[in-house]
């Protein structure tokens, strides 16, 4: 297999459709009304949590500028929303590079969007561990599959697409936004994308470290039973 290799980009790349979903909801509101601010037409993709408070965040202007995750794919989230993300469309939104006419026509066959901002950040792992008397299953409960997926998806792709983990960062993004006609610049990208892989292995490691360097017991955590 060939791998692509990329040499016309865009610098500034103008964000109209946004993927989010937060644990850490901090400066939520901000976001999406600077977001609004720049671009009135920008349209949200949210799960869960993450979309329930953008619908009371938004009132009314929800209806034109919000959408579910699970509608936009067509699958409903899985019971405790086990999966919400990992879904072709959402993968396709997020990796198609920019000027790859066949890119192009998985986007229009599929009728996909292309993500231009990722704002993501994950299950409270650290802190959840970190509490006297956690469990196994506590612990195995809030390992996050789709936000490191989608982070590190999104920072692979920085030729256009811009990814955020933290919520330090929303201010910078919005000022960058506001002063170049609600585009980010290509420098940007890569420095988020940077940031990013550096959170997403962070976690990975404080997973790792738990399970290995801790070496949770099994005692009284589950029974065994057949179906």
């Amino acid at each position: 297999m060939a791998l692509n290799r990329v040499s016309r980009v865009d610098d500034r790349v103008k964000v109209r459709n946004v993927l989010l979903s937060v644990s850490d909801k901090t400066g939520l509101g901000a976001l999406v009304e600077g977001l609004l601010g720049v671009n009135p037409e920008v349209k949200f993709y949210s799960t869960g949590g993450t979309y329930a408070q953008l619908q009371s965040l938004l009132g009314e202007r929800a209806d034109t500028c919000l959408r579910a995750v699970s509608d936009y794919t067509g699958q409903p989230e899985m019971q405790g929303g086990l999966v919400k993300t990992l879904d072709f469309k959402i993968y396709m939104g997020l990796l198609s590079e920019t000027y790859n006419d066949a890119h192009r026509l998985d986007l229009k066959r599929t009728a996909c969007v292309e993500f231009d901002l990722v704002v993501v950040n994950l299950y409270p792992f650290q802190n959840t561990v970190a509490q006297p008397g956690v469990t196994l299953e506590d612990a195995r409960a809030h390992i996050d599959i789709g936000g490191p997926c989608m982070l590190r998806a999104s920072a692979k792709n920085f030729l256009r697409v811009a990814a955020v983990c933290d919520p330090a960062d929303y201010p910078a993004l919005l000022q960058e936004l506001a002063g170049h006609g609600g585009t980010t610049a290509l420098d940007t990208r890569l420095a988020l994308a940077k940031k990013t892989f550096a959170h997403t292995a962070a976690y990975d490691a404080a997973i790792s470290s738990y399970l290995v360097g801790e070496n949770p017991s099994l005692d009284g955590v589950y029974q065994f039973g057949g179906r």
